[in-house]
């Protein structure tokens, strides 16, 4: 069984250094890989509107479905940036879920996340997180046309960033303690994205090896989690060319 997880890409339309280490990963990974997870904010806005896909995005978007199609599994873990991801890649068969979510794979227990509900105290954003998800925001972008549409995305894009709090290294109790309640419940592995800064620890609780991944970026880090015959690994997406 292989597995790759990554998450916080941000891509937005540019040729950026991310995006194209990113899509020479996503071709090195098409064909060999059972399992792509994406864990939030792939994108650094997106929204659901009548018109498909913003064109800045088609080319990653069809890479993604080539992947799909040569038969990698894709499940995509919105974030605080992405969102409303059903509509266009459900139909497609890759799976998409709202909220962090258990997983089982290969005999383990994975407990997935974007992470951008760990810092529970941060009341201004889990306010935000909420209207920006509801249905009234739904059903009222679908209306916008498209250029008016992302151009508000890119503005909701930036308040949601002024609202998510200090990195990781502010964090690592919290995530801690929230790993450690994941692991309560038979988790065997936290895996989380939104903190930007990769973290890789392994704990034995209750006898069992337990893995803690921070999965990083692809904007300073270009770094994922691969999940290779058993053993869970920290890796860069840095061609080595």
């Amino acid at each position: 069984m292989k597995a790759v997880f990554i998450a916080d890409a941000h891509l937005d339309g540019s040729n950026s250094d991310g995006y194209r280490y990113l899509m020479r990963f996503l071709n090195s990974i098409r064909g060999g890989t059972d399992e792509l997870f994406i864990l939030g904010d792939f994108f650094d806005f997106w929204v659901a509107g009548k018109n498909g896909v913003y064109t800045g995005f088609s080319d990653v978007v069809e890479k993604l479905l080539e992947i799909h199609r040569a038969g990698t599994g894709i499940s995509f873990f919105e974030g605080n940036h992405d969102y409303f991801l059903s509509d266009y890649f459900e139909p497609y068969g890759i799976r998409v879920f709202s909220e962090g979510a258990a997983i089982d794979m290969d005999g383990k227990r994975l407990f997935l996340s974007h992470g951008d509900t760990v810092n529970t105290p941060n009341k201004a954003y889990l306010a935000l997180r909420r209207l920006l998800r509801s249905d009234l925001i739904y059903k009222t972008q679908k209306k916008v046309p498209p250029p008016l549409l992302w151009a508000i995305s890119r503005v909701i894009s930036g308040m949601s960033r002024s609202c998510e709090g200090p990195s990781s290294n502010g964090l690592v109790g919290k995530i801690n303690m929230f790993a450690m309640e994941k692991f309560e419940e038979g988790a065997d592995a936290v895996i989380l994205g939104h903190f930007h800064s990769p973290r890789f620890e392994q704990h034995v609780v209750h006898d069992r090896v337990r893995t803690v991944a921070i999965l990083g970026d692809w904007i300073r880090h270009y770094s994922y989690l691969l999940y290779d015959d058993g053993e869970f690994m920290m890796k860069s997406g840095i061609p080595s060319d």
